[in-house]
Formats: C-alpha cells, structure tokens, sequence
C-alpha cells in the first residue's frame, strides 16, 4: 500500500483531534474558570530510503533521503491565563486574581478548581455546584492556624460570638472649670458580666471649690469615689479608679472651661452574639458581623499551587487533580508566596477567545479536508495500478 494513504489517516486522526478539542472551548465558552486547551502536532517516524555519507577526497557528501510517515498528536496544553471577571453580588462566590486553586474535597478526595461560584449547604458549609466542599483554615476563638490541617470552611446562622466580662472603661472630653458649685453631670456606662449579662455603671462628676467630685455606683452595689483635680486644664490628680472589678480610666479628661462633653470612649466587654453577616478579605480571611457589635474572623480560605499548572488533569466538574507531571500542592494563603488575591462577589469566566477558536476551527477543516484529499488521490493511484492489467 502507499505511505501517502497512512499519512492522510494520520492527518485525519490529528486534525479530528483539533476539532474536538477547539469545539470543547467552544462548548464552554460561558463555563466559569474554564481555562482553554490548545493542540500540538508532531511528525511521526520517517522511513530512511538512503543514508547519508561523508565528504571523501574529491568526492561531496550526500545528505539522507527519508520519507515522513504522518502526523500525530504531540501534546494538548491547557491555557492558565486569567480570565475576565464577571460581578455577581453574591458574597459566596469568590474569584482568584493571579495564580493559584480553590481546594475543594469531594468523598474524602482532593482536587482543584479556579471557579470560585460557592453556596451554602444545610450545613453551612461552602460547596461548590456539584457539592465538593471548600477548604480552609477555620478560626479557633478567633484565631487562624495557617500552618495547621485544612478542613471545611463553614459559616452558619447558628455561630456566636462568645460574652466577654468588661474589664475596663476610659472616658474622654472636658469637664467645665467654670461649672457653679454643686452642678452634677451623670453619664451611664453599659457593662457586661462573664455570662453577658448587662447591668449599669453611673458615674455622678459633682463639681466642688477645687475641682470635680466623680462617685461610681453600679446595680451590683459596687461603689467607687475620687477626687479629679485641674491646673490650666490639665489633670494632676489620680485619674483611675476600680468599680466592682472594672477599672474606669480619667485621665484623658482636661477641666477648661465652657465645654460640657465628657463621654466614654472605649470600653470592652459584651453579650453574647449570633452571627448577621461575614465579609472575605483579599487575603481570604472570613470575617463575621455578630448581633453583639463585634466583628469575629471565623476562617480563612486556603489556596493551592503548582510547580506545573500544565501537569494537572482535568476530572469534570471545571476541577483538577494533581499528577506526578504537575508535583504536589503547594497550599497557602491568598496574595502570599505568589498566590493570587481573592475578590467576593465575583466569578472567573472562560479564558476562550472565541476569534481565535474559529480561526483554529477553519485551520482544523482545512488540514481535515487536504488530508481527505491524500487519501482520496492516493485511491485513484491505486486503482491505476489495479488498471494495469486488463
């Protein structure tokens, strides 16, 4: 049989190839974190019809005659390029800017993803649309051990926030020098017990010939007094006191004369909250919004890396899976080691450049077509030969 017959199959097989894989990028030109997949051809083994020989005397060397058998399949790449960022609103969905994979496990397995469009489960945790469950780091009392294992990040309406005791209080503003002797200004302080309980702190500011009487009472019945003194202004006198356990610090107060605005300014203590809201830092960082005023980080997404992007192997699902040609996972934390920035509110779309998919759909029918043309024209040859005896 002709070679030119073997070599039309080859090129029919290749550029089937291309077709296939330029109408899956196609296909998935609106698949969030679809990253696009490119083909490269190689020729086959060439049939050596003559070698060649060296240069000798007066006589010149002759190069080697070979004949290409066909084409083949080199390799399909797939492209990591960023994709366009499309806003959803939707404080779950998360898209990555830079390099870098969601790590997400389905049935115990690990694999990885660049679409970030999560939701919650009736368990609270974030899953992806076909249930793999997002990893991360979530928080201990607050805190982020991003050295430790990665497990299921969950947020749910049935977090707290734990009560905290109020241990201190500092007050700010002026107290007027010029008040009339014995004019009294109260100011109410919210306090918290260890169990969230709140009770009231009344601090009475009596003014007296020589400065400001402060006497302390909360609904404990714990009491406390002292005797705030001023020169030009400023505080000389002690300026703290103790109050049933919680120490309320004066000494920001300045005594001129007019102004009437002392207030507390800090404070610490709470009640007991439930989760409202949570917010994502560009670092992955959860942060979540109590019903108690304070804001609690509840777990930090982990992202993953590799020495060779190109090495993974798609398994369905727009996820990856790590192979010995892209080594093992390199997890850390967003906008750290070289790792992207993470947005909320956002998705990743399809890299596909849909100019550049037709024009490498033409390229595919044209080659599918000249091949079809060898294998037809090396029949006609044959049918010659098979015409020589008649």
């Amino acid at each position: 049989m002709l070679r030119s017959l073997y070599s039309g199959i080859s090129g029919l097989r290749a550029h089937q190839t291309m077709l296939d894989v330029t109408g899956n990028n196609i296909a998935n030109v609106n698949t969030a974190g679809f990253k696009g997949s490119s083909v490269q051809f190689q020729d086959t083994l060439s049939q050596l019809t003559r070698g060649g020989s060296a240069a000798q005397g007066a006589n010149g060397g002759t190069n080697p005659a070979q004949v290409g058998l066909g084409v083949q399949v080199a390799a399909i790449s797939t492209n990591f390029a960023q994709g366009s960022a499309q806003a959803t609103g939707r404080s779950t969905d998360m898209m990555i800017a830079g390099d870098g994979f969601f790590v997400v496990s389905k049935g115990g397995q690990q694999s990885y993803a660049r679409a970030g469009a999560f939701d919650f489960d009736s368990r609270g945790r974030l899953v992806s649309p076909d249930g793999a469950l997002l990893q991360g780091w979530p928080a201990v009392n607050g805190q982020i051990n991003s050295g430790g294992a990665l497990g299921d990040i969950r947020i749910s309406k049935d977090m707290t926030a734990p009560a905290a005791a109020t241990s201190q209080a500092k007050l700010g503003g002026n107290l007027p020098s010029d008040a009339v002797v014995p004019e009294q200004i109260v100011r109410d302080i919210q306090v918290f017990d260890n169990t969230g309980k709140a009770r009231n702190l009344a601090l009475t500011f009596t003014k007296n010939a020589t400065g400001w009487d402060v006497a302390a009472a909360d609904e404990n019945g714990a009491t406390g007094a002292i005797a705030l003194q001023f020169s030009g202004g400023a505080l000389t006198s002690v300026g703290t006191m103790a109050v049933g356990g919680i120490t309320v610090d004066m000494t920001a107060l300045t005594g001129n004369a007019g102004a009437k605005t002392v207030a507390v300014t800090t404070k610490d203590g709470n009640a007991a909250g439930t989760l409202e809201s949570f917010a994502m830092g560009t670092d992955g960082t959860l942060t979540g919004t109590f019903s108690n005023g304070q804001n609690v980080v509840v777990g930090q997404v982990a992202l993953a890396n590799f020495t060779n992007p190109g090495g993974l192997e798609k398994t369905g699902s727009s996820s990856y899976r790590a192979t010995a040609s892209s080594g093992t996972a390199t997890i850390g934390q967003a906008g750290q080691g070289g790792l992207g920035e993470l947005t909320s509110g956002y998705v990743e779309m399809s890299n596909v450049d849909l100019s550049q998919e037709f024009t490498n759909l033409i390229v595919a029918q044209r080659g599918f077509q000249a091949n079809a043309r060898i294998i037809t024209t090396s029949d006609e040859v044959l049918q010659e030969l098979t015409q020589l005896k008649r």
